[in-house]
């Protein structure tokens, strides 16, 4: 588990509450605690205003673009190595149980107590990535010497006897020297075992059924779900209602909705609802809804009178087979921040069955509530002219369901739980009763902001800077601080521009995130003329195809952005005569949202520390392909 899955407020940790040191005297309930100030004074605050108290002088961290698959599997087993010596603590962990780890992992203590460092400075996995060196790419492997380490590793490694690969690294520096190489780093044949996939390795050295016992789901209740947050599952479904525009209350499609379950209470933690196919978009804003507080959300909704006291990272996160966690940039995330994803494999819907009975449950209330329902069948349909008593607009709806949710949902009794309502077990799960301990109240992640970038799309290829700035699907973008990189080139290749990972929000294309590798931070970097206005990339894309029908360069900016406005005002003209023009023109709505939400959030996040949560509401246009009807 995750230092930032750990990190729990309970009676007696040190935590921060408006820059001030307090220690926390007792727990009120799920959402309220008394604190002590240095001085003696207590108070009683919301546990969602307090920050744990992380050392204060953190490094900053890499882009999780940047990272290699192997430098993650690296920090992966440093982390299991030193995880018991995280979970004893700094009263509790001796320096025998240092020297324990560092003679098991063939290293000296120092370096153990160093990652420990290193890992609770920030609670985040990449902290223990070995920093570059500076030569790095000046030389290259001996062919021969890498034909040595792959034949070392076949005959020592990947075998049942299960050799460690300090003992691999060995016979390959040995082989080398007899034969009169270079003898390679242990770092490297590391490295070279660690880019075989954890699958593969274990099924070698472990055999077929202890690598089926580990990626292969458990049959029947969903195992180690035992506390809040030990297990979140996620899935998408489209919601059987039709919606109306917004100006002309005339039918359009049917939303998606995608939610984050925990399992062990039932609570809904998290949602995301959009016009759009769902993807990795949907899915990693879904999850920094459940991972954040929801307060801005609720405040925006209009219903900040509600309570949701859901936040924190998760142990583990249970999805469907989707293609937004195979091997790519959500995935990092969720790794980063300690999270295990665990797929469903296809043929087993039962091990899917909390999200999917909360779908169940969620449509059945759509179903007896809501006109213009499509239910969830043409048998159950009948006659309904589900379009023609459609009346539900889609910030109604998403109003509605929130209701629902923490109104109803999370009060009611549910057979999951005993006859417990998740709101119930959820408290008592973190509070604790009477007959057990509770886990504590998850503390809230520190760099808020940080979280929401790791989760957002990169720029594919990654983009150089030149003199008029960086350009990004024909639009230019551009700040003071792009000129100190015009004249950087590739430090690995020694020629050529230097490439960095920007950052987008696919639903505001206004301004990029530049990641800066020598300062470790994000440079916000907004339209070259500030003058444009906000546009979704589904917008960029189908002006470009429009022009490109014309047989006009749709490389041309000013004409792009005419092109817009053009398209904006045809829909409007046409949203009383076509159903997908009224669908445009309502998720041009939404792209509006998304555009003032992203600017008061970022004002915000310049005056506050991060507490606030605000997410746009338009999804990316990307196709999803393995959406399931909810039954």
């Amino acid at each position: 588990m995750s230092k930032l899955a750990r990190l729990r407020i309970l009676p007696g940790a040190v935590v921060y509450f408006e820059s001030v040191r307090y220690q926390v005297i007792d727990l009120v309930s799920a959402t309220y605690l008394i604190v002590k100030n240095d001085e003696g004074k207590t108070k009683t605050v919301k546990a969602s205003d307090v920050v744990p108290d992380l050392k204060q002088s953190v490094a900053p961290l890499p882009d999780l673009g940047i990272i290699g698959a192997g430098k993650w599997e690296r920090a992966l087993e440093i982390y299991s190595a030193i995880e018991p010596l995280l979970a004893l603590g700094n009263n509790g962990r001796t320096r025998a149980d240092v020297k324990k780890v560092a003679d098991a992992v063939d290293r000296n203590i120092a370096t153990v107590y160093r990652w420990i460092d290193d890992y609770e400075s920030t609670g985040l996995l990449s902290s223990l990535i070995r920093k570059a060196r500076k030569d790095t790419g000046s030389k290259r492997l001996n062919p021969q010497v890498e034909e040595i380490i792959q034949q070392v590793i076949n005959e020592l490694y990947m075998d049942p006897q299960r050799r460690t690969i300090t003992k691999v690294a060995k016979e390959a520096r040995k082989r080398c020297k007899q034969k009169g190489l270079q003898e390679p780093d242990p770092e490297t044949v590391s490295n070279r075992i660690l880019e075989i996939s954890e699958e593969q390795r274990m099924r070698r050295r472990r055999g077929s059924k202890a690598a089926a016992e580990h990626f292969d789901p458990i049959q029947g209740s969903f195992p180690g779900a035992d506390f809040p947050l030990a297990v979140v599952q996620i899935d998408h479904t489209p919601m059987d209602v039709i919606l109306v525009d917004d100006v002309n209350r005339l039918p359009i499609i049917r939303p998606f909705l995608t939610i984050a379950t925990d399992v062990y209470s039932k609570m809904c933690v998290g949602y995301y609802m959009s016009l759009n196919h769902p993807g990795a978009l949907a899915t990693g804003m879904c999850l920094s809804r459940a991972i954040l507080g929801k307060e801005s959300l609720l405040m925006a909704l209009g219903l900040d009178d509600m309570s949701w006291p859901c936040w924190g990272v998760m142990t583990r996160i249970h999805s469907d087979n989707a293609k937004e966690f195979r091997g790519n940039l959500l995935e990092l995330a969720a790794k980063q921040y300690g999270i295990i994803v665990e797929r469903r494999p296809k043929g087993r819907p039962h091990y899917g069955g909390h999200v999917e009975r909360a779908f169940r449950t969620f449509m059945h209330e759509v179903h007896n509530e809501l006109p213009g329902t499509t239910f969830s069948s043409v048998n159950e349909k009948l006659e309904y002219d589900s379009e023609g008593k459609a009346v539900m607009t889609f910030d109604a709806l998403e109003k509605w369901f929130t209701l629902f949710l923490l109104g109803v949902y999370h009060q009611s009794p549910h057979a999951g739980n005993d006859g417990l309502p998740p709101i119930v077990k959820w408290d008592r799960g973190i509070y604790g009763t009477d007959n057990g301990i509770g886990t504590g109240i998850p503390m809230r992640v520190p760099d808020e902001e940080r979280l929401r970038l790791d989760f957002m799309p990169i720029i594919t290829p990654m983009p150089t800077v030149q003199r008029y700035g960086i350009q990004f699907n024909s639009v230019q973008y551009w700040c003071d601080a792009l000129r100190y990189f015009i004249s950087d080139e590739d430090s690995n290749l020694g020629n050529g521009k230097a490439r960095y990972v920007c950052r987008y929000d696919p639903r505001n294309l206004s301004k990029i995130w530049m990641y800066d590798p020598k300062s470790e931070k994000y440079i916000e970097v907004p339209y070259r003329d500030l003058s444009r206005p906000p546009i979704s990339l589904w917008e960029l894309k189908e002006a470009k195809r429009q022009l490109k029908k014309e047989s006009i360069a749709s490389t041309n900016e000013e004409l792009i952005f005419k092109t817009v406005d053009r398209m904006r005002a045809l829909v409007a003209d046409e949203a009383q005569q076509t159903k997908a023009a009224r669908v445009k023109r309502q998720k041009q709505k939404q792209w509006g949202a998304a555009s003032k939400a992203s600017s008061e959030n970022t004002k915000t996040s310049n005056k506050e520390s991060p507490q606030t949560e605000s997410f746009p509401e338009f999804e990316e246009f990307i196709p999803f392909d393995g959406i399931r009807e909810a039954e």
